[in-house]
C-alpha cells in the first residue's frame, strides 16, 4: 500500500492507538476510579503519579509511549510511507489528547509523542531525554519540561532532515507534534509565568464535581 491510502490508513491507526486511555484503564485497576476527576484532570504520566504513585504512573507512561511508537512504525515498517509514518505520529499525538474511546478529554499528548520521536529517530529522542532531564532536575516542573523537550525534538529532526539523515516529511511530523503538545500546555505556560505551576508529584487532590 502507497499514496493517499497508505497515509489514511495510517492517520486512523494512528488516531485510534494514540486514543488507548490508558490513564483511565490503570487507574481503575489500581482503585482510584477516573485519574481526571483528581489533579489537572488529565489521563497522562504527571496526573497519573499524582493520583496513583510511581508504581502505576510508570505502567501509564509506558503504555502512552508504546502507542506513540507504534503509530509511527505502522506506517514505517507496513505501510512502508514516511508520509504515513509522520503523519500517524501526529495522529497518535491528537488521539491521545482527544481520545475517542474516553469522551475526548485525555491527557497532554508528551509521552505519546516521545514514543512518536523515539520511533523516528533514536538519536533525536535520545536528545529530548538528556534536555529533559535536565530540565526537570533543575525546576521540578513537569510542564516545562514537556514544552522545552518537544521544542528540542522539533529542532533535533530539523537538524536530521538538513543533514538527510530523516525524510522531509518527518520535518512536518515535528512541527505539528510540537504545536499539539504545546498548544495542550497553554494553561501550564501561563500558570508557569505566574508562578502557580504545581511541581512534579503536587497538585493531587481531588477536583471539584463537574471541573473539566
Amino acid at each position: 500500500m502507497s499514496g493517499w491510502a497508505a497515509i489514511a490508513v495510517g492517520i486512523v491507526a494512528g488516531y485510534l492507538f494514540g486514543g488507548i486511555p490508558f490513564g483511565l484503564i490503570v487507574g481503575r485497576l489500581a482503585g482510584v476510579g477516573d485519574v481526571r476527576q483528581r489533579g489537572s484532570g488529565k489521563t497522562g504520566f504527571t496526573n497519573s503519579l499524582r493520583a496513583m504513585g510511581w508504581k502505576w504512573a510508570l505502567i501509564v507512561v509506558i503504555g502512552d509511549i508504546t502507542k506513540g511508537a507504534a503509530a509511527v512504525l505502522i506506517g514505517r515498517m507496513v505501510l512502508d510511507d514516511p508520509w504515513a509514518a509522520a503523519l500517524a505520529g501526529v495522529a497518535a499525538v491528537i488521539g491521545h489528547i482527544f481520545p475517542v474511546f474516553a469522551g475526548f478529554r485525555g491527557g497532554r499528548g508528551v509521552a505519546t509523542a516521545f514514543g512518536a520521536f523515539l520511533a523516528v529517530s533514536p538519536p533525536a529522542a535520545l536528545v529530548v531525554v538528556a534536555f529533559s532531564i535536565a530540565i526537570l532536575a533543575i525546576f521540578r516542573y513537569a510542564s516545562l519540561m514537556s514544552v522545552i523537550g518537544v521544542f528540542v525534538g522539533f529542532l533535533a529532526v530539523v537538524g536530521l532532515v538538513y543533514l538527510e539523515r530523516l525524510a522531509a516529511p518527518y520535518l512536518v511530523f515535528a512541527l505539528l507534534t510540537m504545536l499539539a503538545v504545546e498548544i495542550s500546555h497553554v494553561g501550564n505556560i501561563r500558570r508557569l509565568l505566574a508562578g502557580t505551576e504545581p511541581k512534579l508529584g503536587q497538585g493531587g487532590g481531588q477536583r471539584p464535581t463537574g471541573a473539566h
